[in-house]
């Protein structure tokens, strides 16, 4: 009973959507954030900042299980990656919704995209679409193997978010607490793919 709620998309659903109650309940109330600042405002960056974790999440998983390979817990979470995958996209949306809403303009956007961190963000959020649409089993079986061609651009998501991140804070630290275990995970799955690449070729 407890396995079958557990791997039940929807209660996997749920557990992504807690960081957002609070948000969502803040955005409803309409009142402002600290120092009168504008609840968009003060949304942006939790937002933004959990759509990064879930990205991440999702891409630390085909490491994790290569370093774990007898993991069950893995194993769980590689059968539903798709789904962080598709929470950083809402967390995205939803981050770009508020930003525009307090922008209150094109021209006020528009004045400011060629800011390093503001175009790395709408570059993460264009990828993140198609990845989103095609995440679906008949959009993987209709692109066959173009499909995973596709998903790698989530690696150029992912150093936009990161370039986002730094520079419309200005600040690295807490950008890179989160993406620099990442990169190292990804060092290290190339680095095992290599090897065993290597390690066919020897036995052919």
């Amino acid at each position: 009973m407890l396995k079958n709620i557990r791997d039940h998309r929807y209660f996997i659903w749920a557990i992504l959507a807690i960081p957002s109650i609070p948000m969502v309940g803040a955005l409803l109330s309409g009142q402002p954030g600290p120092n009168g600042m504008p609840v968009t405002e003060m949304l942006l960056h939790p937002t933004g900042e959990f759509s990064a974790r879930f990205l991440i999440i999702s891409m630390i998983m085909t490491p994790m299980r290569m370093l774990f390979p007898g993991s069950g817990f893995w194993r769980w979470m590689m059968k539903r990656r798709r789904y962080f995958g598709m929470a950083a996209f809402f967390y995205a949306l939803f981050h770009t919704i508020l930003y525009i809403v307090d922008m209150g303009s094109l021209q006020a956007m528009l004045g400011e995209f060629l800011a390093l961190g503001i175009w790395t963000g709408w570059l993460a959020m264009l990828i993140f679409i198609p990845l989103a649409v095609t995440s679906t089993d008949n959009a993987v079986r209709k692109m066959g193997t173009s499909w995973k061609t596709l998903q790698r651009t989530v690696y150029i998501a992912a150093v936009a978010t990161l370039l986002h991140w730094i520079f419309v804070h200005n600040d690295f630290g807490p950008a890179l607490v989160h993406f620099v275990p990442l990169a190292g995970l990804e060092i290290y799955r190339i680095i095992h793919n290599n090897r065993k690449r290597a390690q066919r070729v020897q036995e052919a």
